[in-house]
């Protein structure tokens, strides 16, 4: 018998209320066959009835052996839907990514999602709906244990998100995805480094896809986008000179409880260049410092006039959340940024740092796992508890107009200041990349804005070459 046939009806929804959970039945006839197809929720009940409904007024054929549009079966459709493809990419990713770059899938497929939503009845609140995606559903480890609230909201995800083989359907929700991930909550457009990252990001679950043959192609790759101007560059605003340094690590040395425990912590940034994340997982074994000398004079045992030390790298504890890591702490160890596992860096100690961390190693005993830097009860030093002592120094440091600008607005600016000193000091930039963990042309695009006076030392060796 021929498989292919034109007589098709549909007919209403059948509706049955369970004791749980109510079904929603779409019904219709191929060729005299009857066919039934549950749901779980009416409004993906009534996308599915209305698309057999068009196909069929359209007069297309239908499969008497599968019951739906010969036409689908042609395409290979997948019955996968956005949230489940979601979900499966996650998974996929998790386990060789780091805590931040789970954060950043999260991120950006939750930023999409809005464009695959197939119904707006019923739909909870944005804000809860984004929470619940970006928590939950796109966390590997936390995903089966979201509350039951929670969990309706990703139940509704579930079955009101369109399918993945609508994106070769319909060429304008190509765009409206890409639009969707690389936008703010607000509609405008998101920071130009995010609007790059999200795109990739995109563009590596819609790979995963065709991977997994749900598209024929990636079909971002064929839309036409113009990647944001601009890059980042650090603003020359937000660089301290040394006696405002000086300053605010005397007003964090004056705080009470941590103050006298944090100030080598802001002290390393300042003058080794040291991220955050490198300090505050730097042991007592990273560091050398330079002997004691006897004074000839006095016989005293003092510290050796500028005398550097030196610091040894080899991994940092990004902060990133326990809701991200595999161990549950907040932060976790990593391989230095830009460097493989196992490859560490050197950085020199300035005098000012030598005498500062001699202080520190002196007065704080060995934290945990051999840790320079710990909390006042002895465990982890808290992000929280470093970032408030730095915004209580800016305020009892800056004027008010300081105070309100990007000047030390964060403690990383404090890497900046340091990079900036080496660059106009003349130190090469190949050290100078070298010491602050980046390769030439990043540490040059990123720190242009901040080297100073080197234009006139230039034109001055140029001027004597002509001479």
């Amino acid at each position: 018998m021929n498989d292919i046939t034109y007589d098709v009806r549909v007919y209403k929804t059948e509706v049955y209320r369970g004791k749980t959970t109510t079904t929603y039945y779409v019904r219709w006839k191929v060729g005299g066959k009857p066919w039934r197809k549950p749901f779980r929720n009416a409004a993906q009940a009534d996308t599915y009835r209305g698309e057999l409904q068009s196909v069929a007024r359209r007069g297309e054929a239908f499969s008497r052996s599968t019951g739906e549009p010969v036409s689908w079966s042609r395409t290979q459709r997948a019955d996968m839907s956005w949230y489940d493809l979601v979900c499966k990419f996650v998974d996929m990713k998790w386990k060789a990514a780091a805590p931040k770059y789970r954060q950043d899938i999260a991120r950006a497929l939750t930023a999409a999602t809005p464009a695959m939503y197939s119904t707006t009845r019923g739909k909870p609140e944005d804000r809860a709906l984004r929470t619940a995606m970006h928590r939950w559903a796109c966390n590997s480890k936390q995903r089966d244990e979201a509350p039951e609230e929670t969990a309706d909201l990703l139940r509704w995800l579930a079955y009101n998100t369109r399918p993945v083989s609508a994106l070769t359907d319909d060429p304008g929700l190509v765009r409206d995805l890409l639009d969707a991930a690389t936008s703010l909550l607000n509609g405008q457009r998101a920071a130009p480094n995010t609007v790059r990252k999200h795109r990739m990001l995109l563009s590596n679950a819609l790979d995963y896809a065709v991977e997994l043959k749900l598209l024929p192609a990636n079909p971002l790759k064929t839309l036409k986008w113009k990647p944001p101007a601009g890059s980042y560059e650090v603003d020359r605003r937000s660089v301290v000179n040394h006696t405002q340094a000086k300053a605010l690590l005397a007003a964090v040395k004056a705080q009470q409880p941590s103050g006298e425990r944090l100030v080598a912590f802001f002290a390393l940034m300042y003058y080794a260049a040291l991220r955050p994340e490198e300090a505050i997982n730097l042991r007592r074994d990273n560091i050398t410092l330079p002997p004691l000398v006897k004074n000839s004079e006095s016989g005293e045992i003092e510290e050796p006039a500028n005398a550097w030390g030196e610091l040894h790298l080899m991994k940092a504890a990004p902060y990133s959340g326990r809701e991200w890591t595999d161990t549950g702490a907040p932060r976790e160890e990593r391989a230095l940024k830009h460097r493989a596992a196992g490859h560490g860096r050197a950085v020199p100690i300035p005098p000012p740092l030598v005498r500062i961390l001699r202080v520190h190693l002196a007065e704080f005993s060995k934290g945990p796992d051999g840790r320079v830097f710990y909390g006042v009860q002895g465990g982890e030093l808290p992000f929280i508890t470093y970032r408030r002592a730095w915004r209580a120094a800016r305020k009892a440091v800056l004027m008010e107009k300081e105070f309100a600008s990007p000047l030390a607005a964060r403690p990383y600016d404090l890497r900046h200041a340091c990079v900036s000193t080496w660059l106009n000091a003349g130190v090469p930039a190949p050290q100078v990349a070298e010491w602050a963990g980046h390769s030439v042309e990043v540490l040059l695009r990123v720190y242009a804005k901040c080297i100073v006076g080197q234009d006139e030392a230039a034109k001055r060796r140029i001027t004597e070459a002509l001479m």
